[in-house]
Formats: structure tokens, C-alpha cells, sequence
């Protein structure tokens, strides 16, 4: 078991996931196996996967009561409603958990999108914000900021009465220029498409950014500045772009638009992959891997998609 860290929530969506798997009967030993070699993984993946075991126990006694009371009565369509319901109690803990890890301010933010979606809205003198998906922000119009709380933005402020975009890493101050502004669990990426901006990390001097160069800020300040990837911010419009990208990076990205667990044979990692791909059908975007790639893809639910080797496949 490894020590790399992990982000906590991302471990507790994904035992919710794992739970749902087993609790739906679909399950097979080679689900089971690697259910366990995600638990050995980390110890944060074990971590969460015991606090899933104990929030499914504490739901446990429901369903023997409506047992109880409701399969000694001699009424078959009884019989199958409470199996429905049955089934349907099984998965709340999983439900459950996993949006007691969506953070309050999320839910309570003034805008937000939920995975797979993106929201454009126009801004006052105008400016223009677009979510990306997963995302939330606070708009405060008076103090003329905005709040990123989860998830990318991009920002366009047209005029020269500046906005300032606040993040958990520090705030970015934008005026007369466009930038876009990612932010995960260990830091945010901020990328400058036109003009420039000027950045307060949370440690360190500030610093200005101009059009075509990113940097990253974390807890503790400022990374190297680099050149800006314009494939990157591709999802605007809706498209995402690999440029001879390796497959798993791209995986990786493409999840981000996908409910459930998108999962893939390690040996596809290396794989490289070029094209531009509509985020609004994901699944067109795997069949299309599909077709240009040794891979197949096997969904036992869309929530629950596969990705294997071709020579593997059976």
C-alpha cells in the first residue's frame, strides 16, 4: 500500500461507486478482485471503503424490517413491489455518500454546473464566464469578484474595470484580457489567452501573467511559468483536443465529463491519440477510440464502462 496522496473525496466517490457495484448483484470475482486491488492501492482508498461498509451498515436493519412485516403475506404483487423497493434501498447509502462529499458551498453556490454540463453567462460591462463542468463559483457584483470554488472557469473581461477571480491558491485580477482558471485538490493552473493579469499567490510576491503562458499556484506559491497549451481549453466549445496526447491522459480528461467509472487496462496508457472529440456524446467519443485504437469498450452499465486491450479481450 502506497502513500501517494490521494484526494479524499475523489476516494469516497469512487467506494460509493464500488458499493453501488456490489450492492446491485452484478458483481463478478473479477469486479471483486479489483476492488481490492484498489483498496491495497492506498490508504486512503481503504480508508474510504470503510467508511462506506459502515454507513451501509447503519442502513442495514431497514430493509429486515420492511421484511418482516411485508413477505409473510400471502400477496405476490406485494412480494414484487417490496423486492423493487428492496433493490432501491440498497443503493441510497451509495447515493447517499456520495453527495455527502459534494462540499456545502458547492450546493449553495450562486452558479454551478453538474458533471458533463457547461454554463456560459454574461457578466456585467460585458464580461463573460463559462463554468466548465463540476464547477461553482460565488459572483459577487458588487466587489467585483468572483469566487471559484470547484472546478474551471474561463473569464473575459472586455474592459478595463477589472474583476478579480479568488481561488483557494491565491486571486487573479483580470482586466482587458481573458483567462481561464483551473482548480483541484492540491492547486490551480491559470492560463492567459489575451492581454495579461496579475496574480497574488498565497505565498510569495505577485506576478503577471501575459497572453499564451500558464502557471500553476499552490500552498505554497507560485510554480515556473510555461507556455499555454491553446488545445487545452478546447471544452468552450464543447470540443476536447489531443494532439498525439498519451491515451491515458486523455482518459483521464474525458472522465471528467462522464458520470460513473470510466476504467482502463494499464497497458493502454501509452497509447497516443489525435483528433477533436464532442464532449455532449461521450459515448461516441469511446467508440470512436474504439475504431481507430486496439481497444474495446465493455459497459456493463453506461455508469460502469471498461476500456481493454484488444488481445485481451475474450
Amino acid at each position: 500500500m502506497n502513500s501517494q496522496v490521494v484526494d479524499p473525496r475523489q476516494a469516497v466517490r469512487a467506494a460509493a461507486q464500488w458499493l453501488a457495484l456490489l450492492e446491485s448483484g452484478a458483481a463478478d470475482e473479477q469486479d471483486r478482485a479489483n476492488l481490492q486491488r484498489w483498496r491495497d492501492a492506498n490508504m486512503t482508498h481503504e480508508q474510504a471503503w470503510q467508511k462506506a461498509q459502515a454507513l451501509r451498515q447503519r442502513f442495514a436493519d431497514l430493509p429486515s424490517a420492511l421484511a418482516l412485516s411485508s413477505l409473510d403475506r400471502p400477496d405476490p404483487g406485494r412480494r414484487v413491489l417490496l423486492k423493487r423497493a428492496l433493490g432501491a434501498v440498497a443503493l441510497v447509502p451509495a447515493a447517499w455518500l456520495i453527495s455527502r462529499q459534494l462540499p456545502l458551498d458547492v450546493w449553495r453556490a450562486d452558479l454551478h454546473t453538474a458533471t458533463g454540463e457547461r454554463r456560459k453567462v454574461q457578466l456585467a460591462e460585458g464580461s463573460s464566464l463559462q463554468l466548465n463542468t463540476a464547477s461553482a463559483v460565488d459572483v459577487d457584483v458588487q466587489a467585483r469578484r468572483v469566487r471559484l470554488i470547484e472546478g474551471e472557469l474561463s473569464l473575459k473581461v472586455p474592459g478595463s474595470v477589472a474583476l478579480t477571480i479568488q481561488t483557494r491558491f491565491g486571486s487573479v485580477v483580470v482586466s482587458q484580457s481573458e483567462v481561464c482558471v483551473r482548480q483541484e485538490a492540491r492547486g490551480c493552473r491559470v492560463s492567459v489567452f489575451n492581454g495579461s493579469v496579475q496574480l497574488q499567490p498565497l505565498q510569495g510576491p505577485p506576478l503577471a501573467l501575459r497572453a499564451g503562458q500558464q502557471v500553476s499556484l499552490g500552498e505554497s506559491g507560485a510554480g515556473v511559468i510555461a507556455p499555454f497549451d491553446t488545445l487545452a481549453p478546447g471544452w468552450r466549445e464543447g470540443v476536447l483536443m489531443a494532439n498525439n496526447q498519451p491515451l491515458g491522459d486523455f482518459l483521464r480528461e474525458l472522465g471528467l465529463y462522464r458520470p460513473g467509472i470510466l476504467r482502463w487496462d494499464p497497458e493502454l496508457e501509452a497509447l497516443r491519440v489525435t483528433g477533436s472529440f464532442l464532449l455532449d456524446d461521450t459515448d461516441r467519443v469511446l467508440a470512436l477510440l474504439a475504431a481507430s485504437l486496439p481497444l474495446e469498450v465493455h459497459a456493463r452499465t453506461r455508469y460502469w464502462v471498461t476500456l481493454q486491450s484488444r488481445k485481451n479481450s475474450v
